[in-house]
């Protein structure tokens, strides 16, 4: 492959793709290289099916990579394994489809806690509404109508979805019922969950089938899949190219040929919260200490270049559900008879299991003085610092999952269903870090950090047991898989397995020992996870304050290389995070479009609207 030459050069990813296709839109004549390390997805069911998202985990995936962590002691020496998109589009292609927003807090933070100008959420919101077309409800004033994205309720309504919400009607009074649960301003209150889903078709909304695809017709828009961003090229401190080679677990006809691309305009990394800092320190740019550790000249000092990784915890204890509900569990366990059956009825009007991803219900849950009680002390300081100043940020995303993920007991057959819960800003900060300056499939200096603190295992305890009490009394419930939960002491009142049926709705709650207690933060230090929601490891903060670019997206100490993807992001968002990349792409596209002189269509003003609800 001879060297070629382009106006901009983009490094793949969920918020890359949605860059290159609005600025391909803007000017057809501007081109543009895509370079992706994983396959290309379009028209395959495995991506375009929404159900099928629990397949890209298993071990033999090309779609998705897996990168081990440090063993750690706050895991009782276990080492976290965290996956990320490796195909077209990144995690949109892969991920659960869940349709979540941010608080509006999260971004205000961005723009007043960390001082970037045009990131506030009165100035994003007209972005999160160009993205979508909400198909759940019309006219609803923070949504939007003509986006390429579609929004939906999904192709089907589980029951164990609608049996959570009857129960959270009963057992919890306290926080009501609401038609939206991402209006952008409510929480603390149950409500039926969307998802990134076509109503129409019942297919996946990511970002390559609604950005990328539609323009094959454009010439000048290149995509290159199966290909590693080896490092960024630069002529003194002006970025000017990148090299590239090719993955073997993508390319048979893979080489240890190292390529060139030069960019006439600029070079833009979006490889992702663990992709980006990693290709920066392969380039030069990074700490002192990492880039003489790995024999890589300095071109800029950025300490804070993998750093501040952040990323929301998740347990998922798992419940035995009655063979009359309908579950996904038969994609799980392969079973192509039930596979065909629903394949038949997606193809026909885009609706059944295949056109859902079994997440039906849930809520943003912040606690009430009594929760904040039972919590615990370990958590108080990190309520008041955090939570109780912004009355939009929840704790807790709890909700139901029609679906045994992960290991399965050897006898195939049963149905299960999950409620879990995943911390929205765990007080825990890791890091990442490379360790070669050539090897592009060398393991990472990783160290996610989850539970190394005290203020997060005592969430997840709360958690635990609170999501339990929902288990148990839904219709549906016939008890515990034993193996997905603690193993709590002989004559436990606590203790798990099988059941005939659930307690009733105003049965009283179980109580714990101390002795289950501490069984209890065993099985979390042996199951949290991640819930592929890693970010800011590239912060957008001032330099001095361990920043990595500035407000326009610029790398510090560099000119001509932005980052657009999720490794900008400074501080945490209470949301899945596919809403948020999305975001950040539409953004890099505003900011490049403008600095190019390249007219884009512009969003409705929707600052008005939030002042108004604010």
């Amino acid at each position: 492959m001879s060297e070629a030459n382009y106006d901009i050069i983009i490094a793949g990813g969920t918020a890359g793709c949605v860059l290159a296709g609005r600025l391909a839109a803007a000017d057809p004549t501007l081109t543009i290289l895509v370079i992706e390390s994983g396959p290309t997805t379009r028209n395959d069911p495995m991506h375009t099916q929404p159900a099928r998202y629990i397949c890209h985990l298993r071990p033999d995936s090309t779609t998705v990579k897996f990168h081990s962590g440090k063993e750690s002691a706050a895991l009782g020496g276990r080492a976290p394994v965290v996956p990320c998109g490796q195909c077209l589009g990144g995690g949109s292609s892969v991920n659960f489809a869940m349709y979540t927003r941010a608080a509006p807090s999260d971004y205000d933070d961005w723009a007043t806690v960390y001082g970037n100008k045009g990131w506030s959420a009165a100035e994003l919101l007209p972005l999160l509404q160009k993205c979508e077309t909400y198909q759940v409800q019309p006219r609803r004033a923070t949504h939007g109508y003509a986006g390429p994205l579609k929004v939906s309720y999904g192709g089907f309504y589980t029951e164990t979805a609608q049996e959570f919400l009857s129960v959270a009607a009963q057992y919890d009074k306290t926080r009501g019922h609401t038609d939206d649960v991402n209006d952008f301003f409510e929480c603390n209150k149950y409500g039926r969950w969307p998802k990134w889903i076509d109503a129409e078709t019942g297919t996946r909304s990511d970002v390559p089938h609604h950005y990328i695809y539609p323009q094959s017709t454009n010439e000048n828009l290149t995509v290159l899949t199966g290909f590693h961003v080896k490092r960024v090229i630069f002529s003194g401190t002006v970025a000017t190219g990148v090299e590239f080679v090719a993955n073997s677990r993508i390319r048979d006809d893979a080489t240890s040929q190292v390529i060139t691309a030069r960019a006439r305009r600029m070079v833009v990394l979006s490889s992702g919260t663990l992709g980006s800092p990693i290709i920066l320190e392969r380039s030069g740019i990074g700490s002192t200490e990492v880039l003489k550790k790995i024999g890589v000249g300095e071109i800029a000092c950025l300490p804070g270049v993998g750093e501040n990784f952040q990323d929301h915890q998740l347990i998922t204890p798992q419940y035995l559900a009655a063979d009359s509900a309908h579950t996904l569990d038969f994609i799980a366990e392969d079973d192509q008879k039930e596979i065909a059956t629903w394949t038949k009825q997606w193809l026909e009007n885009g609706t059944g299991l295949l056109a859902s991803n079994g997440l039906d219900a849930g809520i943003k849950l912040r606690p009430s003085r009594s929760d904040l009680d039972a919590i615990g002390n370990k958590f108080r300081q990190r309520w008041l610092e955090l939570y109780a100043p912004s009355p939009d940020k929840p704790v807790l995303w709890i909700g139901v999952m029609t679906l045994l993920a992960g290991e399965r007991p050897p006898t195939p057959g049963k149905k299960y269903f999950c409620i879990g819960a995943y911390l929205q800003y765990p007080s825990s900060v890791g890091y990442v870090h490379a360790t070669s300056a050539d090897d592009v499939e060398a393991p990472l200096d990783f160290r996610p950090g989850y539970l190394d603190s005290p203020a997060d295992m005592a969430l997840h305890k709360w958690a635990y047991k609170r999501t339990r009490e929902f288990a148990r009394r839904l219709p549906s419930y016939r008890g515990e898989l034993a193996m997905r939960h603690p193993i709590f002491p002989s004559g436990s009142a606590a203790a798990v397995g099988e059941k005939s049926g659930p307690v009733p709705v105003l049965a009283p709650d179980l109580e714990y020992s101390a002795e289950d207690d501490k069984a209890l933060e065993d099985y979390i230090r042996q199951t949290v996870s991640t819930c592929w929601h890693g970010l800011g490891t590239c912060a957008m903060k001032k330099r001095e304050e361990g920043g990595v670019v500035d407000s326009r997206l610029n790398v510090y100490g560099v000119e001509g290389l932005k980052i657009v993807d999720l490794s900008i992001c400074p501080g945490n968002v209470a949301a899945n995070t596919y809403s948020t990349a999305v975001l950040i792409g539409e953004k890099a596209a505003m900011i490049i479009a403008e600095e190019l002189g390249i007219p884009i269509r512009d969003t409705e003003d929707a600052g008005a609207i939030l002042k108004a609800r604010l």
